[in-house]
């Protein structure tokens, strides 16, 4: 009996230990992380943009443009923070989005034929038209023909540069590439040392109030859209995260604010007005900076801002007065002064300082729920026609569906102050609508000149210039 027992448990031990010996029939692997996945666990997104007042620049408060806010956005919906790079040139984009050197670039990419061999863009969200430009003065060319007495040069690795290339296999057109930026570019033309660039519709509709006497001959072509590029994989994740991100911020109007916010107030090009505002930042805006900037500091504004007020309203005349008795520099009503605390309507510092007073005022004075930069526009608005008329416009703006906190809603319906079936259901009635809305593009675009006059556009201090450094996996299976 004790010699089966002892046999069994013998057989037992020798079977455990003979099955631990034996190699293993199925050896099970973890799937290796998505790239999205890398990038939650990694707490960062990788952007390429270039520097521009359409893509990415320092502005007063920090990082800003168009791109930029698109990725920022991106980033906070994947829950990581943004590291922005930019690279040595614009031809240098597409090599690093392919080299896996970043996890895509938003930086206002044509979707051509050519580019997709070598990318993957993700959905479309704005449409451009490329167009011929050239300084007032010269007999505008009507056609690709008609370019062959000049010069035309365009940013190496641009679409520009393929659209060049193709017209010049039917037509004789000069022109070459260079690693200038378009800035660079349309500063030559201005300067008359170059006859001809190619710029976007969006970013010439910026550029051209920096360089007013710039014109546009014609459109190369068709309209053209814009995209993210990423690189060519089989892994869909971020790729199927950024197609998420552009439906919804389609749906719910984000997209379309971001819109307004930077290309909502350049539509419009008075070239006799702005160069007027142009000599007389020169000739009299240096007599009033301190005050302005003095009054900024005190105040918690930016100065600029305060100035272009104080252009919209007097052009910088201290001495200005207007029919109905407003007076000075921002043009205070008297009982607005003396509410401010200043007598003296014509100093030019008591008026600086009041009217940057009152402006802080109208700000604060807003509902909590208006965001910026919307509610700095708002305050705009009611300093042109008083806090109760921006009350009655945004009841206007809720009653037809639109969102009463909203900038790019809400001035929409400023004109329907003028209309009586409209102000007769008001509390404060008739009010100027088109002029406020006038007043609030204008005083926009002046803001953005003297931004430019003291920072053309540089890229914030912290902003990483990238090479060729490898920062994602390479993928055995990338799509062809």
């Amino acid at each position: 009996m004790q010699e089966r027992i002892y046999f069994k448990w013998f057989l037992a031990v020798t079977v455990i230990f003979a099955g631990l010996s034996l190699p293993p029939l199925v050896t099970l692997h973890a799937p290796p992380p998505s790239v999205l996945e890398q990038i939650q666990r990694n707490g960062e997104l990788v952007v390429l943009t270039r520097n521009g007042p359409t893509t990415f620049y320092e502005g007063p408060n920090g990082p800003a443009g168009f791109e930029y806010d698109l990725a920022k956005l991106f980033a906070e919906q994947l829950g990581v923070r943004l590291k922005i790079v930019t690279p040595e040139s614009f031809d240098a984009i597409l090599p690093l989005v392919t080299r896996r050197s970043v996890h895509l670039a938003a930086a206002g990419l044509t979707i051509t034929e050519a580019r997709k061999r070598r990318v993957r863009f993700g959905p479309p969200y704005q449409t451009i038209t490329q167009q011929l430009v050239y300084r007032r003065g010269h007999t505008p060319p009507r056609s690709p023909e008609a370019l062959a007495g000049g010069l035309v040069e365009v940013v190496e690795g641009s679409s520009h540069a393929d659209r060049l290339q193709t017209l010049s296999l039917r037509t004789p057109i000069r022109w070459r590439s260079s690693r200038k930026d378009v800035a660079q570019l349309l500063a030559r033309v201005w300067r008359k040392t170059l006859d001809y660039t190619v710029v976007d519709s969006n970013e010439f509709s910026v550029y051209r109030r920096y360089y007013p006497e710039l014109r546009v001959a014609f459109d190369l072509g068709a309209p053209q859209q814009l995209a993210w590029a990423f690189p060519k994989s089989s892994d869909d994740s971020l790729y199927t995260a950024a197609r998420r991100f552009f439906q919804r911020i389609r749906a719910d109007g984000t997209l379309a604010r971001l819109k307004e916010r930077y290309f909502g107030h350049v539509q419009d090009f008075d070239y006799v007005g702005l160069r007027k505002f142009m000599r007389h930042m020169e000739q009299r805006l240096p007599r009033y900076r301190q005050y302005f900037q003095d009054a900024a500091r005190k105040y918690g504004q930016d100065w600029r801002l305060l100035a272009a007020i104080g252009y919209q309203e007097s052009h910088w005349n201290h001495r200005a007065i207007s029919p109905t008795g407003v007076r000075g520099i921002m043009m205070l009503t008297r009982s607005t002064a003396a509410e401010m605390g200043y007598r003296n309507r014509i100093d030019p510092r008591n008026s600086i300082h009041g009217g940057a007073r009152y402006f802080a005022r109208l700000k604060r004075r807003l509902p909590a729920s208006i965001r910026e930069p919307d509610r700095t526009w708002f305050a705009l608005a009611a300093y042109n026609l008083g806090l109760g008329h921006i009350r009655d416009v945004r009841d206007i703006t809720r009653a037809r569906g639109g969102d009463p906190d909203k900038w790019m809603d809400v001035k929409q319906n400023l004109p329907l102050l003028m209309e009586e079936r409209w102000h007769r259901r008001t509390r404060h009635g008739y009010a100027r609508g088109i002029e406020a809305l006038r007043y609030v593009e204008n005083i926009r675009s002046y803001y953005d000149l003297l931004q430019w006059q003291e920072r053309p556009h540089r890229p914030p201090a912290t902003t990483v210039l990238v090479r060729s450094p490898r920062l994602l996996p390479s993928d055995p299976s990338p799509i062809l």
